[in-house]
């Protein structure tokens, strides 16, 4: 999907009711904690947002695919699970009153003579906006799928790719495959709380925060977490949906075999923009090339934060994204405010409270 321009279809849903339009300051693609956040932000400013997301709810990855983990660099919180940042982010921008189109993709934009944009959804939705910030994380996400064989018959009972209800790994023996933050930082929630964990790793490195690697070194001296390095996934052995064992093989092709009642494979997500791909957006390896010092694309009036953004010297964290968030929204203040300079106030001076009414 390109420019929408000559696309003679589109444009007569576009124009067959025009009081179906929604009218907005900017139009925020993603629900996850970025783009609730740059809500905030533009709430800070006076600007309204209509969000889209294709999920049916809120929080993006954090809510769909771990809600329980455990986030450690969010300031003021030693740690917090990925649902309560959503809830507290819903709560942060509640006074600001965002629209939410939940269960719809974008999947298109017109440009206007008066340099706004109509943004189209799978579901006709139509919004004129006079800005667009992408915040789509990863896209449409799914799991990297280890190449095991069978390993559907297992998925959703003794194979999960996340963490929805901890509880269910109570008093289990669980694996846990990989090497990011996401299998360290669940080794070491799971460790006081599963009858064991065990760490399985390709290489003695891992790919997350030293902080947490020092963590579960210690959690290892002490026998509280079980690390299989050089090791790799190899053959499950169970029946009917449910994991007995795992063979594990290492460089020398030795093979060994660990108890086994749940797998959690935590490889990464594949990525899928979908029709954001065809925008014209300048991109780079399926991410967006923007300017670091206003977050804008190469198209005039659209944004993008958060991980799907790229720019020399980036950090894929969330409190990267948050500040991206108000990076965008303080350049999108021009656009909707052109001819009213922005006297800038820390937000201790402008404070909003949760049940206030803007």
């Amino acid at each position: 999907m390109t420019f929408i321009r000559n696309n003679a279809f589109i444009l007569s849903i576009l124009y067959w009711d025009i009081s179906l339009k929604h009218k907005t300051d900017i139009v925020v693609i993603g629900a996850g904690p970025i783009g609730l956040f740059s809500v905030f932000e533009a709430g800070m400013l006076k600007m309204k947002c209509h969000v889209v997301d294709a999920l049916n709810f809120i929080g993006g990855q954090c809510s769909a695919l771990y809600p329980e983990k455990p986030i450690y660099d969010i300031p003021a919180y030693p740690s917090i699970s990925a649902q309560d940042l959503i809830d507290k982010l819903e709560e942060q921008i509640k006074p600001f009153e965002p629209t939410y189109h939940l269960g719809q993709q974008v999947i298109g934009f017109h440009p206007q003579t008066d340099g706004t944009f109509d943004i189209i959804t799978s579901k006709d939705t139509i919004i004129n906006a006079k800005a667009i910030i992408i915040a789509a994380g990863c896209g449409a996400f799914g799991p990297n799928r280890p190449p095991l064989d069978n390993i559907e018959s297992f998925e959703g009972e003794s194979i999960m790719y996340s963490v929805r209800n901890k509880s269910l790994l109570k008093d289990k023996n669980i694996v846990i495959a990989g090497g990011g933050d996401s299998a360290v930082d669940w080794a070491i929630e799971l460790s006081g709380f599963a009858k064991s964990v065990t760490v399985v790793h390709r290489r003695n490195k891992f790919r997350c925060a030293p902080e947490s690697t020092n963590r579960m070194e210690k959690l290892i001296d002490e026998g509280k977490i079980n690390l299989e390095a050089p090791y790799q996934l190899h053959k499950l052995h169970g029946a009917e949906g449910k994991l007995h064992s795992i063979d594990l093989i290492g460089f020398d092709e030795e093979i060994k075999n660990i108890q086994c009642d749940v797998l959690l494979p935590f490889f990464g997500l594949s990525m899928d923009l979908g029709p954001i791909l065809d925008w014209q957006l300048a991109l780079e390896k399926k991410h967006l090339s923007v300017s670091n010092e206003t977050m804008e694309t190469n198209v005039k009036g659209i944004y993008s934060i958060g991980d799907v953004a790229s720019y020399p010297g980036k950090l894929k964290l969330i409190l990267t994204g948050f500040s991206e968030a108000a990076i965008a929204a303080h350049n999108i203040y021009n656009l909707v405010y052109p001819n009213q300079p922005l006297h800038f106030e820390y937000s201790t001076t402008k404070g909003v409270k949760i049940d206030e009414k803007l």
